[in-house]
């Protein structure tokens, strides 16, 4: 089981990332929304998701967990920082659904990144 877990691990990373895809791509008025309020709409919201599928897909590829999870974890600090400082934690009364999905995926991705860490290039060679 123990070695089941990380992989479990990256699939809930990935399929956050992933589902997510969907409202920055079609331009749903949630994702343009929160784009609009921070000044990145439509480059930003593109370009974001466009680095969370990329991330989402390294992050499955067993050569590359840990720049996806690195990837990641920059992705999500960004959305955090920005909950934080101009969003908010409730977004259109979702009940900091957003907000709390960027927290618990920023853990799991430095989970991820620390169970991988030994994959990191040049670090441990």
């Amino acid at each position: 089981m123990k070695k089941h877990i990380p992989l479990i691990l990256r699939i809930i990373v990935a399929a956050i990332l992933i589902q997510t895809l969907r409202f920055k791509f079609t331009a749903a008025s949630e994702s343009v929304y929160i784009f609009e309020t921070v000044g990145l709409e439509p480059f930003g919201r593109i370009g974001i998701g466009i680095l969370e599928l990329i991330a989402g897909v390294l992050i499955l590829i067993p050569k590359t967990v840990w720049l996806g999870a690195s990837l990641t974890i920059g992705v999500i600090s960004g959305a955090i920082f920005l909950h934080l400082t101009k969003l908010g934690i409730d977004i259109n009364n979702d009940g900091g659904l957003l907000f709390f999905t960027a927290v618990a995926t920023f853990i799991l991705s430095a989970i991820i990144l620390y169970i991988h860490r030994k994959d990191i290039p040049y670090i441990n060679k």
